[in-house]
């Protein structure tokens, strides 16, 4: 069969993202479709999953995703295996400061919270995102909840065609989901693999820091461990495609890749003057 009569897989636009999740890629897909490796590999990879919206814009049938946020990787666990209850449970919510707080505290008490069911828990979560300031997944030190109510008057809470299209596909495909460390995700990952890597960004100033969607944070140690992880694939032949900041530091650390500098525009910046189109990196071992 030629090429042109090749069946092409049409993309489900209602698969997009539940969350809304701080460094969010969904702006930047075309930027990311453009570098994509010409020959489709057989798995997908992504040890950074955050709210998925790569995964859910390529819609692989084969990938291993992970996430360091317990919170996040029970969440998408629940929407594929118990969506029923889940939206049950999501319908209870009220949109109001009182009950907001009350809810959010609730990873403050450890013996209540330890009684919640892991269906509460994703629907806790989800009700925080889309009621919460800016619907900005924030942790403090000790990994609490932190995010202000953001007094919108009538936010998404229950957006059930999402939430079932999200779940058909997990569930039509071979989506594995990991917690844990970015490294371990990758453990006997198969040759004709390709890798997404969306670490938390080097900081462009101490002010831009942004790591609080855990409490452990993202430093120079860690961009250097991932650094050592590119290496390591490319010296197997394995693909990979990594965002960043355009600071100084990556520019440098990924001197010897193919670096693509873009724009992309900033939201999340407690100065409202510092927002804006800033650069950004994306930076691969392949030509395309």
């Amino acid at each position: 069969m030629s090429n042109s009569h090749k069946k092409i897989k049409l993309k489900n636009k209602l698969i997009s993202p539940i969350l809304k999740w701080a460094g969010g890629k969904r702006q930047l897909l075309s930027e990311i479709d453009l570098l994509m490796p010409e020959k489709k590999n057989k798995y997908y990879y992504e040890p950074f999953l955050g709210g998925g919206s790569v995964l859910f814009h390529l819609q692989p049938k084969n990938a291993v995703v992970n996430d360091v946020n317990q919170e996040l990787i029970n969440v998408y666990n629940i929407v594929k295996n118990k969506l029923t209850e889940l939206i049950e449970d999501l319908k209870i919510h009220q949109n109001n400061a009182e009950y907001f707080y009350k809810i959010r505290a609730l990873d403050r008490q450890s013996e209540t919270y330890s009684t919640l069911s892991d269906i509460q828990k994703a629907s806790r979560i989800i009700f925080l995102n889309k009621t919460c300031f800016n619907g900005l997944f924030r942790v403090n030190s000790i990994g609490e909840f932190n995010s202000p109510f953001g007094s919108y008057k009538n936010p998404n809470i229950v957006n059930e065609i999402t939430l079932n299209a999200v779940s058909k596909f997990f569930n039509d495909n071979n989506i594995i989901f990991k917690c844990g460390d970015f490294q371990d995700s990758l453990i006997d990952i198969k040759k004709d693999s390709f890798v997404y890597l969306d670490p938390p960004y080097d900081p462009i100033s101490l002010s831009s820091n942004f790591t609080g969607y855990t409490k452990t944070g993202f430093g120079e140690f860690e961009q250097k461990r991932l650094k050592d992880l590119c290496d390591e694939l490319d010296s197997k032949g394995i693909k990979f495609l990594l965002s960043n900041s355009c600071t100084d530091f990556i520019k440098d650390l990924y001197k010897n890749y193919n670096i693509k500098i873009i724009q992309a525009k900033r939201s999340i910046n407690s100065n409202s003057e510092a927002r804006g189109l800033v650069d950004e990196v994306l930076i691969r071992n392949y030509e395309q």
